[in-house]
């Protein structure tokens, strides 16, 4: 069991010989022995992998059937020795004069329960009725097996006392492809990981519905599944068997197998029992349907405890630096797309709803206003209005680049919006006159805008921190959007995550559509519409927009005319940023169990242990300290899984205290 919530698991594959039950439990025997060298807390064997599943009538002899339960205590007496996790093997065992297709939960050398087989197929290629009785058929709750009395039935859950969160719940194959699997009742009555013992044969398209099943069933559950399925080595004389494993938690397929392996397979992975005890507790509805006419049922529980498993470094498992950005080119042509469709209805709305006006929008040459143009020119076509309906201001400030302006000109330009072009330095000039405020101890008498800027120019960059400085002109560019129409928002969630926003001026709009994409994905949209919608010039212009540092370009620039004021070293990565909000809001994590991840996951930049403890502080204090912007932030779609509205997924005190989470931030740095 790692630390942070983290149960490995694995579905093993043994080889085998049909009717061999010696030589089957000393492979399943082995395969204990490896998972005990990974750390594995729980391995999953196939269906009936004792005997084999494809023996036929062999199931009626009680020469088979007395060898299975000799092949057991195989099974549990090395097991005993030499692994000190859960094991679940199939066979078959006569019970009340019936025999039936059972699961066998081993652990350390006890013998925590047997599970029958509720649902026996008997179509098409499936024969079992011929040989096996189903659980309901079934009378006794007791069993005798290797001369103890063990719990038998389907109304077992096995909970382990040591490892919390962790109830198992087991369920053979055909059980999962009926319309209420028992797991899902498992599942409501507080399962949380779900084993499936299978033996499911090969056909052409048969691997995608299978995979999609498992994986669908640990969504509805919102729990890890646990498949594994018998290999090549049973018997071919109608059928193939693929060895499919598969591991599955809460909709995501963590780790798949390769079908007809030579080989026997132990698939590992790593189940993440904290984010599932998360989102349960979120969604009240899971809860709800445990009481649901038909759904509520009462199980025995046989509790358990694990001693010696040890898990080695690293997490087996994938721990996605960049969680809000899609992979793979088929997801990214898909997500792309919805993203746009997303922001572009909830734009189009709110348009027709006011009468479709004209509309402004502030245009930097940055990101996040990039992001907003393309989406409302976007929306112009949607509703077959003009894009010269779109009032595009650039305006220019103290802090202004010649690259920022120039890229801002030319992307009003390629987009064909009506552009204009304000320079707010005057009207700043005189704001700050009237307030009588010298910006870094300057004093104003004498000066006009340009001999203004140029002294600014000449500041060392160690003096280059004036706040008044800043919010006045982030406050003008708001005041002549206010004034030019219904302004179009261009501030992500990222900013607001870290209050890196101006209240009152960046911070507010008629309407945003980037309200809930986070700064990283803003980046990747950029990009891809630069690559699949542009070329020549527009594409060229996009594409630097990417590539320039991101700044809000408030301060006085360096001689060199560059900017002086570069975001991610004031605040951090936006990539850990992102990475830090994902998991604090998403699934509620501690820091400390943030640190872990991150340090987990591969960013392209590698990031020391001291540098994500760093960032980490800065993200909770100031996410923490910015309560009071998000509170009045104005409509804007929810387009991810997250979102800081506070009318839809966060409502927080704006003066809740930092304290104890920066205390566990620094303990996680022991």
């Amino acid at each position: 069991m790692h630390k942070h919530g983290f149960l490995r698991v694995a579905a093993a594959v043994p080889q085998l010989r049909v009717g061999d039950w010696a030589y089957n439990a000393e492979r399943i025997a082995g395969l204990l022995q490896r998972a005990e060298a990974e750390g594995v807390a729980l391995v999953v064997f196939p269906e009936l992998c004792l005997t084999g599943y494809t023996c036929a009538d062999l199931f009626q002899h009680p020469t088979l059937q007395r060898g299975a339960l000799a092949g057991l205590e195989h099974v549990v007496r090395r097991g005993g020795q030499q692994y000190h996790g859960v094991a679940i093997v199939g066979l078959p065992l006569a019970v009340d004069d019936q025999l039936f297709n059972t699961a066998a939960v081993v652990c350390q050398g006890r013998m925590l329960g047997m599970v029958p087989k509720s649902f026996l197929p008997n179509y098409k290629e499936f024969y079992e009725h011929r040989w096996f009785a189903p659980a309901a058929a079934a009378r006794s709750r007791e069993v005798c097996v290797l001369g103890r009395s063990v719990p038998f039935g389907t109304d077992l859950l096995f909970r382990c006392d040591n490892i919390g969160g962790w109830t198992l719940g087991v369920e053979i194959c055909e059980d999962l492809w009926v319309p209420v699997p028992p797991s899902s009742l498992q599942a409501l009555a507080g399962a949380t990981v779900l084993a499936n013992l299978s033996a499911s044969n090969e056909y052409i398209g048969k691997v995608t519905y299978r995979r999609q099943l498992v994986t669908q069933q640990s969504g509805r559950c919102i729990a890890g599944y646990v498949y594994a399925s018998c290999g090549v080595w049973e018997s071919t004389t109608d059928l193939v068997f693929g060895g499919h494993c598969l591991v599955a938690e809460n909709g995501t397929l963590l780790a798949e197998s390769a079908r007809f392996a030579r080989q026997e397979t132990l698939l590992v992975a790593d189940l993440d029992l904290e984010h599932l005890a998360v989102d349960r507790q979120r969604t009240n509805s899971f809860g709800a349907a445990a009481f649901y006419p038909g759904q509520r049922r009462d199980y025995r529980l046989v509790s358990f405890a694990l001693d010696g498993v040890a898990p080695a470094p690293p997490l087996r498992r994938s721990i996605d630096p960049h969680p809000f950005v899609p992979r793979g080119e088929a997801q990214l042509h898909e997500r792309c797309a919805e993203i746009f469709h997303i922001q572009v209805a909830g734009l189009a709305k709110r348009l027709e709803y006011v009468g479709k006006p004209p509309v402004a929008i502030g245009v930097s040459g940055g990101l996040d206003s990039t992001l907003a143009l393309l989406v409302s020119c976007k929306t112009m076509d949607t509703l077959g209005m003009s894009r010269e309906q779109i009032h595009a201001f650039t305006l220019p400030g103290f802090g202004t680049t010649r690259r920022t302006l120039d890229n801002a000109r030319a992307l009003m330009r390629h987009l064909g919006v009506q552009a204009r072009e304000v320079d707010i330095r005057p009207l700043c000039l005189e704001q700050m006159r009237a307030l009588g405020h010298a910006p870094f101890g300057i004093d104003l008498d004498g000066h006009d805008v340009d001999s203004l800027t140029a002294r600014l120019r000449q500041l060392p960059a160690e003096q280059r921190h004036d706040l008044v400085f800043e919010n006045i002109q982030a406050r003008m560019r708001t005041n002549i959007l206010m004034n030019a129409g219904f302004v179009i928002g261009t501030g992500d969630v990222s900013e607001l995550a870290l209050g890196w926003c101006t209240y009152n001026a960046d911070h507010m709009s008629m309407y945003n559509p980037n309200v809930s994409i986070p700064k990283t994905l803003v980046q990747f949209l950029v990009d891809w519409v630069a690559r699949h919608e542009f070329d020549g010039p527009a594409q060229q212009t996009l594409l630097d927009i990417v590539a320039t540092e991101i700044s809000p370009e408030l301060l006085p620039p360096g001689a060199d005319g560059q900017t002086s004021q570069a975001t991610e070293a004031a605040i951090g990565p936006y990539e850990l940023h992102d990475f830090f909000l994902f998991h604090f809001l998403r699934y509620g994590s501690s820091p400390e169990r943030i640190l872990f991840l991150a340090e987990q996951a591969r960013f392209d930049r590698g990031y020391s242990p001291a540098e994500l403890r760093r960032w980490l502080r800065v993200f909770i204090r100031r996410f923490f300290a910015s309560q009071y912007k998000r509170s009045c932030l104005p409509d804007g779609p929810k387009v991810g899984s997250i979102s800081l509205s506070p009318r839809g997924d966060w409502r927080m005190p704006s003066d809740a205290e930092a304290a104890r989470w920066l205390a566990w931030a620094e303990a996680g740095a022991d």
